[in-house]
């Protein structure tokens, strides 16, 4: 049993909570409110509520709403421009995961005094610098419940030149609001995309050869709860219920994240998604998962967790791993996203060797956290048993 437990960010959680957003210390004097390049906050009354509730609390602000589906350098490097320029001295993220991912690498990228945001990225052809100002303090408002964001020290950014998309390491929010309230409008297949991209961050965890038990407890939350209520969120969205346990699960795949590790499963993906930005991270995810999870099964190297997963996900009696593929897939059927294709994406399959090779190039260290060392080959085989 070895662990580090260091999450110092103040959650709020439960339906409502963002009516609290004035009522917390606030970290400084103007915040620099950082949103999608989408319509959806502002038509669906959340920002209108941010904008009241700092208005209640006398804080100054500005908007920048560039943020696009998979942020890239010349956006994140443009919001961090635009937060020393305004004098801004904290940040604050409203909207998904795309957001708050890249409200961490801003914080981080504008406290700073020289280098492209590049330089500072750790991996692949990234310069490798440390931070050398402390990022500027945050607070993370999410509207989806998909990646957890809101409670971990990281971002992922895509460089567009390079193709290459990979993690970025920064600090904690100091405040994290969780209200389910604010989830109601994401349309049924975004739903589901971005509760499979929370399962899979404790899937993966359970299964990393870094977990631990305090990381456990939050995977099993996670698993539970997404395969009971995920189904009923997708299909109903305004069940709160369903919404808020939803909600519970992904800010408890955040803390897997940062108790214990994903796997190369989200390299696999960022590779995907690295090289054809329109695609959905969470659906990318749902294409490769039968066949990447498959493959673990087959090589044997943990089966009695996969025996774990698949009671937590509904067959209490299960006694064998392949039951647990049974139980994906039915969470798949049941929520509509069995039939996703890599082809509708642009994707090709003469793209599998190349997607393999930059997926270890750019996250390699999540390959590490395998229990076994997966080849190239099997890499693309995962590819190949996935393409439709």
């Amino acid at each position: 049993m070895s662990f580090t437990f260091n999450l110092p960010t103040r959650v709020l959680f439960g339906p409502g909570k963002i009516n609290k957003l004035s009522t917390i210390p606030m970290p400084g004097r103007k915040a620099l409110l950082v949103i999608s390049n989408g319509k959806s906050v502002r038509n669906n009354g959340s920002l209108d509520k941010v904008e009241s509730q700092l208005r209640a609390a006398k804080v100054d602000y500005v908007i920048y709403d560039r943020i696009n589906a998979n942020p890239t350098v010349p956006v994140l490097e443009a919001g961090a421009q635009m937060a020393r320029r305004e004098q801004c001295d904290f940040i604050i993220g409203l909207g998904g995961g795309s957001v708050l991912d890249a409200v961490t690498i801003i914080s981080a990228y504008a406290a700073q005094s020289d280098g492209r945001l590049w330089d500072y990225v750790a991996g692949g052809t990234g310069g490798g610098r440390q931070l050398v100002q402390k990022p500027l303090p945050y607070i993370e408002i999410t509207t989806t419940a998909g990646t957890g964001s809101e409670v971990d020290a990281w971002g992922v950014v895509t460089n567009p030149d390079t193709k290459e998309k990979i993690g970025f390491k920064g600090d904690f929010a100091q405040w994290a609001i969780v209200d389910p309230e604010l989830m109601l409008s994401v349309p049924p297949q975004y739903t589901a995309y971005q509760g499979f991209d929370a399962l899979f961050h404790s899937v993966e965890g359970y299964i990393s050869k870094y977990t631990n038990e305090m990381a456990e407890t939050v995977q099993r939350a996670a698993i539970e709860n997404i395969a009971k209520y995920l189904p009923r969120a997708v299909n109903n969205g305004n069940d709160i219920e369903a919404r808020t346990k939803v909600a519970f699960a992904n800010t408890m795949s955040g803390y897997s994240m940062e108790l214990s590790s994903c796997t190369s499963e989200h390299s696999l993906e960022h590779a995907m998604s690295g090289h054809h930005p329109e695609l959905p991270h969470g659906a990318g995810l749902i294409m490769i998962s039968i066949a990447y999870f498959q493959l673990w099964i087959e090589k044997g190297v943990c089966n009695d967790r996969f025996v774990d997963m698949a009671r937590m996900m509904g067959i209490a009696d299960a006694t064998e791993p392949q039951q647990f593929i049974d139980a994906l897939r039915t969470l798949q059927q049941q929520c509509g996203v069995d039939q996703l294709s890599m082809s509708y994406y642009g994707i090709s399959s003469d793209e599998f060797a190349t997607l393999a090779r930059d997926a270890k190039l750019t996250m390699g260290k999540l390959f590490a956290c395998d229990r076994f060392e997966m080849t190239d080959d099997e890499a693309q085989e995962i590819y190949r048993r996935s393409y439709r």
